[in-house]
């Protein structure tokens, strides 16, 4: 027993005035067949020597009960599925019909009873995934007023903003997922999109890199890659390239580029766009290792003058290009032929 508080109160226990103590108490109880372990909280009486409680501190221990099951069962406890409403700005009842759950069920979830699995993984999907949220709003606008939907749609898209790098880097690595043991494809190396954001910074920071537009930095990424298997039998990044015509084009490159770090601006050119990579304020490459800086400088000596067109050329005579299927994924065994 640990006491906390004490107050000179009448005793509901033996009916007297004197210092009624609020007291800690571990407790042991069966829920559901488990055996839990938690804290309660109580009233004690010295005089009766009792615990007691009222019916505010009765559902403050159901509650401690069933989140200590809750924890011993890997499920969300009352607490964290009101954070997870609270993130979001959302009413209970709100959060009920955008789920198209029974309206008192969060209610219940975050007071007294357990939620079962397929809820819970709900739940934890809602706390990990803004986009999912904004996209169950948006079918279910017409339940909401203006008011509530404008307010849990502003919350979700500043969350998603806040936390899109996140999101972004997971779609891009569950697309490496099928290479992740194949060598020859990603270079005997797991990819790193720490190292791909420093690569792409490190070729647009430098002075001696002319005209960055997407397609030469596509082929500068892969003759970095190819340049350092070469030497040493492992890429820098992890990287998978795909033989387009215009050249080896990594996996997700439409994605890569979007990376918290890259800098580029979208421009107009012949009823289309095209992306010109730009210094960066930041000129310091912590995934970098002296050596790979050392290959990555090669690959800026040789190539970092050309034009896109005199690159993709350039490109073009590599065994790697002309011994590869268009579009099949280009292996990392013609990098010992490499020009460069």
């Amino acid at each position: 027993m640990k006491e906390i508080f004490s107050e000179n109160k009448l005793c509901i226990c033996c009916m007297e005035n004197h210092n009624v103590k609020t007291v800690l108490e571990d407790e042991y109880n069966i829920f559901k067949d488990v055996p839990v372990n938690y804290t309660a909280k109580y009233y004690y009486c010295d005089k009766a020597d009792e615990f007691y409680a009222d019916e505010e501190m009765t559902a403050a221990n159901d509650i401690a009960m069933k989140d200590a099951y809750r924890e011993k069962m890997d499920l969300l406890t009352s607490k964290e599925i009101r954070s997870i409403r609270s993130k979001y700005g959302i009413t209970q009842n709100d959060l009920c019909v955008l789920l198209g759950w029974g309206k008192k069920t969060v209610t219940r979830y975050e007071s007294h009873q357990v939620q079962d699995n397929a809820h819970d993984s709900i739940l934890r999907k809602l706390d990990k995934d803004p986009e999912w949220f904004i996209d169950l709003l948006s079918k279910a606008k017409g339940s909401f007023s203006t008011e509530a939907y404008n307010k849990y749609l502003n919350t979700a898209v500043s969350l998603y903003e806040q936390d899109g790098d996140q999101y972004l880097r997971k779609t891009i690595i569950a697309k490496y997922a099928p290479f992740y043991n194949n060598k020859i494809l990603n270079g005997n190396t797991h990819l790193s999109l720490d190292k791909v954001v420093d690569v792409i910074r490190y070729f647009s920071n430098s002075p001696l890199v002319k005209s960055l537009f997407k397609v030469k930095l596509m082929k500068m990424l892969w003759y970095g890659d190819a340049l350092a298997y070469k030497q040493r039998g492992k890429a820098i990044t992890g990287l998978v390239y795909e033989a387009l015509p215009m050249g080896a084009v990594p996996i997700a490159h439409n994605l890569i580029i979007d990376l918290k770090g890259i800098s580029y601006e979208e421009i107009s050119l012949n009823d289309g766009t095209v992306y010109h990579f730009c210094k960066t304020n930041n000129e310091t490459y912590p995934n970098l290792t002296p050596e790979e800086k050392q290959i990555l400088d090669k690959v800026i000596d040789k190539l970092g003058s050309m034009s896109t067109n005199e690159i993709v050329s350039f490109m073009h005579k590599e065994d790697a290009y002309t011994q590869t299927k268009p579009r099949d994924i280009i292996t990392y065994k013609y990098a010992k032929n490499l020009h460069i």
